[in-house]
C-alpha cells in the first residue's frame, strides 16, 4: 500500500506525467461530446443534477466538476501562494519585480488583441456591421462577444511547467525560476480577476459568513494538534457561504490556503501550508483537474469544422494566447529593465526569456474557467473553450520548439566553459550553472533570484 501511494504521490509530482494526463482528458473530453456514439450518454452524465439539502445549490455533475472539485486545485494555489508570499519568490519584492511586472503585462495585451480580433469580425467581417458571426453562422453583437475578454489572461503553471520539463533540459534554472515566479503571480492575479469581474453580489450576511469560515480556520489550523473533522466543516461551509454571497465558491479554497501557517510552527520541521500542499497535490493533479477537463472541453458543436478557427471567439483568444502573452511579457521585461532600472537574475538577458513567454500562452484551467463564467450563450461558452484549447496547444508547439533549440545552445556553452576551463562567468553570462547532469539537466544557483529555503526551489531542482 506504501508503494502504491509513494507511486501516485511521484506521478502527481511530476509537471509532465501530470499535464499530459490532464490534456489527454481534454480531449477525451471533446471527442466522448462529439462523437455521436458516446454524446448523448456522455451529455446525460453531465447533466445528472445533485443538490445540498436546505440549500439553493442543485448543480449537474458537470458543473459540480468545476466548483466543486475545481476548489481542490485552488486550495494548492492558495497554500502554494502563501508559501511564497512567506518564505518563496515573492517573499523579496525587488528580486521579484521583474518577473511580477512581466505578470501584469502578460495580463494585459491579450485582452487589447481579443478585442481588436472581434472588433475587426464586427466591422470587416460577414454579417451585419457591428455583429460578429460565430462559425455555426449565429450573429452576435459585440458587446456579447467583449464578455470573454478576460478568457485569454491566464496561463496555467502545470502545463508551462511540463513543457519546460519536457523540452528545456539544460536550461539555466533562472529561467525556470523566473516562469515559476510569473506564473505563481499570474495564479494570483487571475483570482482576482474572477473575484472583481465575475461575480454577482447576494445578501451581505453572507460575507459575514464567509469571514466567520476564515476565523475559524485560522484559529483552527495553528492549533497543536488541528482537529481534522471540525477543518473539513468549516471549509465546506466556506465554499456554501461563497456559493450563496454570489462569489465563486473554488475561490473560498485560495482564501483558507492563504490564511494556513507558512512558518514552522509547535516545533514543527516543515511549515503547514507546505506539508499541506503536497498531501492535497495528487488528489488534485490526478482527480480534480482531470475530471474539470474532461467536462470543460465537453462541449457538443453541430460541426467540428475549419470554420471554427474562423470564429472571432476562437481567433481572438487563440491570438490572445499565443501573441498577445509572449508580447505583453517581453515589452514589460524590456521596458522594466532599461527605463525602470530593475534587473534580471545574473546570466539573464531580456531575449533569453522569449521561448518561455511563449510557454505563458498555455491557458487551459484558468482559462476554461473564466470562458464558462464569461458567457451565459452555451455556443459563445463552446466556442471560447475551444478557442482555449486551441491556442494552448499553439504556444505548447511553439514553446516546445523554441526552448529546445535553447538548451541546446546553453548546454553547448556549458560544455565549451568545461573543455575551455573558462571560469570566468563574466565572460559567458552563465554564471548560475554549476552541474550538468547525465539527462541534460542543469543544478544551478539562484539565490539571487529568490530565497532557498522556497519550496519552490525544490520543484526547479526536480524539474
Amino acid at each position: 500500500m506504501g508503494g502504491v501511494r509513494r507511486s501516485i504521490r511521484h506521478v502527481a509530482a511530476s509537471d509532465t506525467i501530470s499535464g499530459l494526463i490532464m490534456l489527454g482528458f481534454a480531449l477525451a473530453g471533446l471527442l466522448l461530446a462529439n462523437i455521436p456514439v458516446t454524446a448523448h450518454a456522455f451529455e446525460a452524465v453531465a447533466e445528472i443534477h445533485i443538490g445540498i439539502p436546505h440549500t439553493n445549490i442543485d448543480l449537474g455533475i458537470g458543473h459540480w466538476a468545476q466548483d466543486g472539485l475545481l476548489t481542490v486545485f485552488f486550495l494548492v494555489v492558495g497554500l502554494d501562494l502563501k508559501q511564497e508570499l512567506t518564505t518563496g519568490s515573492l517573499a523579496s519584492p525587488k528580486a521579484a519585480a521583474v518577473p511580477m511586472a512581466c505578470a501584469v503585462g502578460g495580463m494585459a495585451v491579450p485582452p487589447v488583441l481579443f478585442l481588436l480580433t472581434a472588433s475587426l469580425f464586427s466591422a470587416f467581417g460577414p454579417g451585419p456591421t457591428g455583429m460578429d458571426v460565430v462559425a455555426t453562422g449565429a450573429a452576435h453583437g459585440f458587446s456579447d462577444i467583449a464578455h470573454g475578454w478576460a478568457v485569454p489572461t491566464a496561463t496555467d503553471i502545470a502545463f508551462s511547467l511540463a513543457v519546460l520539463a519536457l523540452f528545456a533540459k539544460g536550461l539555466p534554472g533562472s529561467i525556470r525560476a523566473f516562469l515559476m515566479t510569473l506564473a505563481t503571480v499570474d495564479d494570483l492575479l487571475g483570482v482576482i480577476v474572477i473575484a472583481l469581474f465575475f461575480s454577482s453580489l447576494n445578501a451581505w450576511y453572507w460575507f459575514l459568513g464567509i469571514a466567520v469560515c476564515a476565523a475559524a480556520w485560522a484559529w483552527l489550523v495553528r492549533r497543536r494538534r488541528v482537529p481534522w473533522i471540525a477543518v473539513a466543516v468549516v471549509g465546506v461551509l466556506a465554499w456554501v457561504t461563497m456559493f450563496e454571497a454570489g462569489v465563486h465558491p473554488t475561490l473560498s479554497g485560495v482564501l483558507v490556503g492563504l490564511l494556513t501557517p507558512a512558518r514552522e510552527i509547535h516545533g514543527e520541521s516543515t511549515p503547514r501550508a507546505e506539508r499541506y500542499k503536497d498531501k492535497l497535490q495528487p488528489f488534485s493533479a490526478l482527480l480534480a483537474l482531470p475530471i474539470f477537463a474532461l467536462f470543460a472541453t465537453g462541449v457538443h458543436f453541430e460541426t467540428l469544422s475549419p470554420a471554427m478557427l474562423l470564429s472571432p471567439v476562437v481567433l481572438g483568444i487563440a491570438v490572445g494566447l499565443v501573441v498577445g502573452k509572449p508580447v505583453g511579457i517581453m515589452l514589460t521585461a524590456w521596458l522594466s529593465t532599461h527605463l525602470a532600472g530593475l534587473k534580471l537574475a545574473k546570466g539573464l538577458r531580456v531575449r533569453d526569456l522569449f521561448p518561455a513567454s511563449c510557454a505563458c500562452g498555455i491557458g487551459f484551467t484558468v482559462s476554461f474557467l473564466i470562458a464558462s463564467l464569461a458567457y451565459a450563450d452555451v455556443e459563445l461558452s463552446g466556442e471560447a473553450r475551444f478557442g482555449v484549447l486551441m491556442g494552448s496547444l499553439v504556444s505548447a508547439t511553439i514553446a516546445g520548439i523554441l526552448l529546445s533549440r535553447q538548451a541546446k545552445r546553453f548546454r553547448a556553452l556549458a560544455e565549451n566553459r568545461v573543455t575551455d576551463g573558462d571560469d570566468d562567468d563574466a565572460n559567458t553570462g552563465a554564471g548560475d550553472i554549476e552541474i550538468v547532469g547525465a539527462d541534460g539537466s542543469v543544478t544551478v544557483s539562484i539565490d539571487k533570484v529568490r530565497p532557498s529555503s522556497s519550496p519552490l526551489a525544490d520543484r526547479t531542482q526536480r524539474s
